[in-house]
Protein backbone atom coordinates (compact mmCIF):
# COMPACT_ATOMS: atom_id res chain seq x y z
CA UNK A 1 0.00 0.00 0.00
CA UNK A 2 2.72 2.18 1.27
CA UNK A 3 4.87 1.64 -2.30
CA UNK A 4 1.31 2.45 -4.41
CA UNK A 5 0.35 5.11 -2.43
CA UNK A 6 4.18 6.72 -2.48
CA UNK A 7 3.86 6.16 -6.69
CA UNK A 8 0.42 7.74 -6.97
CA UNK A 9 1.90 11.11 -5.39
CA UNK A 10 4.99 10.77 -7.54
CA UNK A 11 3.09 10.43 -10.49
CA UNK A 12 0.53 13.79 -9.17
CA UNK A 13 4.02 15.53 -8.54
CA UNK A 14 5.63 15.04 -12.19
CA UNK A 15 2.60 15.88 -13.89
CA UNK A 16 1.80 19.28 -11.88
CA UNK A 17 5.16 20.30 -12.59
CA UNK A 18 5.03 19.35 -16.19
CA UNK A 19 1.50 21.69 -16.65
CA UNK A 20 2.97 24.57 -14.60
CA UNK A 21 6.17 24.43 -17.04
CA UNK A 22 4.25 24.52 -20.44
CA UNK A 23 2.01 27.27 -19.14
CA UNK A 24 3.21 30.88 -21.26
CA UNK A 25 4.72 33.40 -18.91
CA UNK A 26 2.14 36.17 -18.54
CA UNK A 27 3.54 39.61 -19.56
CA UNK A 28 3.04 42.34 -17.53
CA UNK A 29 0.13 44.59 -17.94
CA UNK A 30 2.38 47.76 -18.79
CA UNK A 31 4.10 45.73 -21.75
CA UNK A 32 0.29 44.20 -23.08
CA UNK A 33 -0.87 47.98 -23.28
CA UNK A 34 2.36 49.31 -24.45
CA UNK A 35 2.34 46.51 -27.80
CA UNK A 36 -1.82 47.49 -27.77
CA UNK A 37 -0.72 50.92 -28.23
CA UNK A 38 2.18 50.01 -31.22
CA UNK A 39 -0.21 48.14 -32.64
CA UNK A 40 -2.51 50.70 -33.83
CA UNK A 41 -2.49 52.27 -37.15
CA UNK A 42 -1.61 55.87 -37.05
CA UNK A 43 -3.64 58.93 -36.94
CA UNK A 44 -3.50 62.57 -36.84
CA UNK A 45 -3.64 64.94 -33.67
CA UNK A 46 -4.61 67.82 -32.75
CA UNK A 47 -1.80 70.52 -32.67
CA UNK A 48 -0.96 70.69 -28.57
CA UNK A 49 -0.32 66.61 -29.03
CA UNK A 50 2.37 67.76 -31.47
CA UNK A 51 3.76 71.22 -30.30
CA UNK A 52 4.82 70.00 -26.63
CA UNK A 53 6.70 66.54 -27.90
CA UNK A 54 8.31 69.14 -29.89
CA UNK A 55 9.12 71.33 -27.44
CA UNK A 56 10.68 69.33 -25.16
CA UNK A 57 14.11 68.91 -27.82
CA UNK A 58 13.56 72.66 -28.53
CA UNK A 59 14.13 73.50 -24.86
CA UNK A 60 17.11 71.38 -25.06
CA UNK A 61 18.54 73.97 -27.10
CA UNK A 62 17.59 77.30 -25.94
CA UNK A 63 15.93 77.69 -22.43
CA UNK A 64 14.62 81.09 -23.13
CA UNK A 65 12.52 79.51 -26.55
CA UNK A 66 9.14 81.28 -27.25
CA UNK A 67 7.38 79.80 -30.32
CA UNK A 68 6.63 81.89 -33.40
CA UNK A 69 4.81 79.78 -35.60
CA UNK A 70 3.21 76.29 -35.74
CA UNK A 71 1.38 74.60 -39.22
CA UNK A 72 -0.28 71.67 -40.65
CA UNK A 73 0.86 69.52 -42.60
CA UNK A 74 0.13 66.33 -44.76
CA UNK A 75 1.39 62.73 -45.29
CA UNK A 76 0.13 60.96 -47.97
CA UNK A 77 -2.68 58.24 -47.12
CA UNK A 78 -3.50 60.15 -44.44
CA UNK A 79 -6.20 62.40 -44.45
CA UNK A 80 -6.13 65.81 -42.24
CA UNK A 81 -9.81 66.03 -40.59
CA UNK A 82 -11.49 68.30 -37.65
CA UNK A 83 -8.95 70.23 -36.80
CA UNK A 84 -5.89 67.28 -36.65
CA UNK A 85 -2.95 66.96 -39.08
CA UNK A 86 -0.59 64.03 -39.92
CA UNK A 87 2.41 66.41 -39.41
CA UNK A 88 2.98 69.76 -37.40
CA UNK A 89 5.62 72.13 -38.23
CA UNK A 90 6.99 74.64 -35.35
CA UNK A 91 9.51 77.39 -35.45
CA UNK A 92 11.04 78.43 -31.93
CA UNK A 93 12.78 81.04 -31.35
CA UNK A 94 15.80 82.29 -28.69
CA UNK A 95 15.68 85.68 -28.01
CA UNK A 96 19.33 85.33 -26.16
CA UNK A 97 20.57 83.60 -29.03
CA UNK A 98 18.80 86.07 -31.82
CA UNK A 99 18.40 81.93 -33.49
CA UNK A 100 15.37 80.38 -35.14
CA UNK A 101 14.71 76.82 -35.25
CA UNK A 102 12.15 74.40 -37.12
CA UNK A 103 11.10 71.36 -36.17
CA UNK A 104 8.56 68.78 -37.50
CA UNK A 105 6.24 66.22 -35.97
CA UNK A 106 4.98 63.51 -38.21
CA UNK A 107 2.45 60.67 -37.48
CA UNK A 108 4.80 58.47 -40.09
CA UNK A 109 7.37 58.15 -42.47
CA UNK A 110 7.41 59.24 -45.84
CA UNK A 111 10.07 59.18 -47.97
CA UNK A 112 12.55 60.93 -48.20
CA UNK A 113 12.34 63.90 -46.16
CA UNK A 114 9.72 62.42 -43.65
CA UNK A 115 10.04 60.80 -40.43
CA UNK A 116 8.07 59.68 -37.93
CA UNK A 117 8.13 61.24 -34.30
CA UNK A 118 10.00 64.66 -34.40
CA UNK A 119 12.84 66.03 -36.48
CA UNK A 120 14.94 68.86 -35.77
CA UNK A 121 16.26 71.08 -38.42
CA UNK A 122 19.16 73.44 -38.30
CA UNK A 123 19.56 76.42 -36.62
CA UNK A 124 19.11 79.90 -38.74
CA UNK A 125 19.26 83.52 -37.12
CA UNK A 126 16.74 85.61 -36.19
CA UNK A 127 16.62 89.15 -36.05
CA UNK A 128 13.62 89.54 -33.56
CA UNK A 129 9.76 90.28 -33.82
CA UNK A 130 8.43 92.27 -36.23
CA UNK A 131 4.86 93.29 -37.48
CA UNK A 132 4.28 90.38 -39.70
CA UNK A 133 5.72 88.04 -37.64
CA UNK A 134 5.64 88.06 -33.47
CA UNK A 135 7.18 85.31 -31.26
CA UNK A 136 4.29 84.48 -28.68
CA UNK A 137 3.97 83.18 -24.92
CA UNK A 138 3.44 79.09 -24.54
CA UNK A 139 0.84 80.40 -21.43
CA UNK A 140 -1.17 82.06 -24.59
CA UNK A 141 -1.59 78.45 -26.20
CA UNK A 142 -4.54 77.52 -24.32
CA UNK A 143 -7.01 76.44 -27.50
CA UNK A 144 -5.84 73.55 -29.32
CA UNK A 145 -6.69 73.00 -33.17
CA UNK A 146 -9.41 70.72 -32.78
CA UNK A 147 -11.26 73.02 -30.71
CA UNK A 148 -10.49 76.18 -33.51
CA UNK A 149 -11.30 74.20 -36.11
CA UNK A 150 -15.16 73.48 -34.43
CA UNK A 151 -15.90 77.52 -33.89
CA UNK A 152 -14.53 78.24 -37.16
CA UNK A 153 -16.72 75.72 -38.96
CA UNK A 154 -19.43 77.22 -37.42
CA UNK A 155 -18.96 80.40 -38.81
CA UNK A 156 -17.78 78.84 -41.97
CA UNK A 157 -21.19 76.07 -42.33
CA UNK A 158 -23.20 77.82 -44.88
CA UNK A 159 -20.03 78.44 -47.85
CA UNK A 160 -18.70 74.47 -46.59
CA UNK A 161 -22.43 73.25 -47.61
CA UNK A 162 -21.82 74.60 -50.71
CA UNK A 163 -18.65 73.94 -51.14
CA UNK A 164 -17.86 70.00 -49.28
CA UNK A 165 -14.74 68.41 -49.27
CA UNK A 166 -12.17 71.29 -49.34
CA UNK A 167 -8.46 70.82 -48.29
CA UNK A 168 -7.93 72.91 -45.09
CA UNK A 169 -4.94 74.55 -43.65
CA UNK A 170 -4.30 75.25 -40.27
CA UNK A 171 -1.56 78.03 -39.10
CA UNK A 172 -0.83 79.63 -35.32
CA UNK A 173 0.72 82.71 -34.81
CA UNK A 174 1.19 86.43 -34.25
CA UNK A 175 1.10 89.86 -35.62
CA UNK A 176 1.18 93.19 -34.50
CA UNK A 177 -2.37 93.05 -36.06
CA UNK A 178 -3.37 90.81 -33.15
CA UNK A 179 -3.18 91.29 -29.00
CA UNK A 180 -2.17 87.26 -28.82
CA UNK A 181 -1.52 84.22 -31.04
CA UNK A 182 -4.29 83.35 -33.37
CA UNK A 183 -5.44 80.36 -35.38
CA UNK A 184 -6.22 80.47 -38.78
CA UNK A 185 -8.23 78.32 -41.00
CA UNK A 186 -8.37 78.36 -44.54
CA UNK A 187 -10.35 76.06 -46.98
CA UNK A 188 -9.70 76.00 -50.52
CA UNK A 189 -7.48 78.88 -51.13
CA UNK A 190 -7.48 82.06 -51.13
CA UNK A 191 -9.01 83.30 -54.43
CA UNK A 192 -11.60 80.86 -53.89
CA UNK A 193 -11.94 79.72 -50.07
CA UNK A 194 -13.04 80.30 -46.70
CA UNK A 195 -10.83 81.75 -43.51
CA UNK A 196 -11.50 82.59 -40.05
CA UNK A 197 -9.35 83.47 -37.50
CA UNK A 198 -9.77 82.43 -33.85
CA UNK A 199 -8.34 83.91 -30.59
CA UNK A 200 -5.53 80.98 -29.75
CA UNK A 201 -6.24 81.85 -25.49
CA UNK A 202 -9.69 82.72 -25.19
CA UNK A 203 -11.33 80.09 -28.55
CA UNK A 204 -13.40 83.16 -29.45
CA UNK A 205 -13.95 84.01 -33.39
CA UNK A 206 -11.85 87.20 -34.70
CA UNK A 207 -13.43 89.38 -36.49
Amino acid sequence: MHTRFLSAVLAGTVIFLLSACTEAPQKPATETKAAAEASKPAEPVAAQTAFFEMYKPARAWAKDIAPLSLVSGEIPGFKNTDGKAAMWTAVFVSPSLRQARTLTYAIADHAPDIHKGVDIGGVEGWSGDTQKSQSFLIAEFGVNSDAAFKTASGKADAWLKKHPDMPVSMALGKTSGFSGPVWYIQWGTKKLGYAAYVNATTGDLVK
